[in-house]
């Protein structure tokens, strides 16, 4: 029989190589979210990725350096989420979002007090359609609540004029001070308004929200009127100009797609910024970590259930995402956190969780950042 190299044997091998013990998850000893997450962190599989992202996300709303963007995707207000979005905004967790157009949008038909509806699967969609209900799997949208939406915006839209640039964090804006001055209950809009978070909607075009605002440009043409100047790349520099600001910055993304990538890209942008238009006569080699316009993400915590295997963005992991500049490896400082798993069944609990962690220190979340200030200009 083979026998193994010389070790110091058992416990003291171990220990000789800095393994951590696991522990059996003990109910009796937990008696809330907090300790639950914890006492994860300390299993394996699904729990311990779970209880890891609660100490890393912990870590990233306590640094008071640390910027923290949130990325939106999949219909998550449709699945009545979108509470805890206002909470994590009303609490200080999250300084920026960056959103679907149709997340935002759904969340808008909830927080001005109309309903969705639990699917009966037993209904079929053709019956669906003729009846005025779009399916979300098996969750209802009611056609007639995106149409009295359309009503609400416009609203929002006949403030803007031909000369201004209009883009989507302006937009989210004007709208979350609507909603504000109109709207008794909490949405996510009216929450980021309130606390002066932008809220950034890169693929607006792909949702009802722009439609709405392609209609009123279409009815404005009809009356012989200016359509609406609406400008991408505003947004896209507001973003890149507001984390070239920060000390540290954190990324915490529900899903992937454009939220996700177009909240990573900024830190790519900023080094080729320097690389080809700042230092481009220096001939500095291209990833510089003491330039002042690389900004890669120190804190990451991630919940989709995209597998890395399939190739896309929505599944990559941090450690690929270091390949291009967008988040500081580990092994430097970096904190990130992965959990392939559904929003709905572990975002709750690690939201909870956090809650009862800062009320147990008694620690406030204070970060002194003032997104509206004169941005510091780019030299270019």
């Amino acid at each position: 029989m083979r026998k193994r190299a010389q070790s110091p044997g058992g416990a003291n091998s171990a220990k000789h190589l800095n393994f951590t013990p696991v522990e059996s998850l003990d109910l009796n000893k937990i008696h809330n979210a907090d300790e639950l997450l914890q006492a994860m962190s300390k299993t394996s599989f699904g729990g311990r990725k779970l209880g890891e992202a609660a100490d890393v996300f912990y870590n990233m709303v306590t640094d008071p350096d640390c910027f923290v963007v949130m990325t939106l995707s999949g219909a998550m207000t449709v699945a009545k989420m979108g509470l805890i979005i206002c909470e994590m905004i009303e609490r200080g967790m999250v300084q920026a979002i960056v959103s679907t157009g149709a997340l935002i949008t759904h969340g808008l038909v909830e927080n001005t007090g109309m309903t969705h509806f639990k699917y009966d699967f037993d209904v079929s969609d053709k019956v669906l359609y003729k009846e005025g209900f779009d399916r979300v799997y098996d969750t209802l949208e009611v056609e007639k609540n995106l149409d009295d939406l359309n009503e609400i915006v416009d609203k929002v839209f006949v403030e803007f004029t031909p000369e201004d640039t209009i883009c989507s964090r302006l937009l989210s804006q004007s709208i979350g001070e609507y909603l504000h001055k109109q709207s008794q209950g909490r949405g996510i809009l009216k929450s980021a308004f309130e606390n002066n978070i932008p809220v950034y909607i890169p693929a607006l075009t792909d949702s009802e929200l722009g439609l709405d605002f392609a209609l009123y440009n279409r009815r404005r043409k009809l009356a012989n009127k200016k359509p609406l100047n609406y400008n991408p790349f505003a947004d896209l520099e507001h973003f890149t100009e507001l984390i070239f600001r920060q000390k540290t910055t954190g990324i915490f993304t529900i899903g992937g797609g454009v939220p996700r990538n177009w909240a990573q890209q900024v830190a790519p942008y900023l080094d080729l910024i320097r690389y080809r238009i700042v230092d481009k006569s220096k001939k500095e080699k291209y990833f510089d970590e003491k330039s002042p316009y690389w900004k890669p993400y120190k804190y990451g915590v991630r919940i989709c259930p995209e597998p890395v295997n399939w190739g896309g963005l929505s599944g990559c992991t941090y450690s690929e995402g270091v390949s291009w500049g967008k988040f500081v490896d580990q092994k430097n400082g970096g904190q990130q956190a992965e959990v392939l798993s559904d929003a709905t069944m572990v975002w709750p609990l690690l939201i909870k969780g956090a809650i009862e962690r800062l009320d147990k220190a008694k620690k406030k979340i204070k970060k002194n950042f003032d997104n509206e200030k004169t941005l510091r200009s780019l030299a270019v």
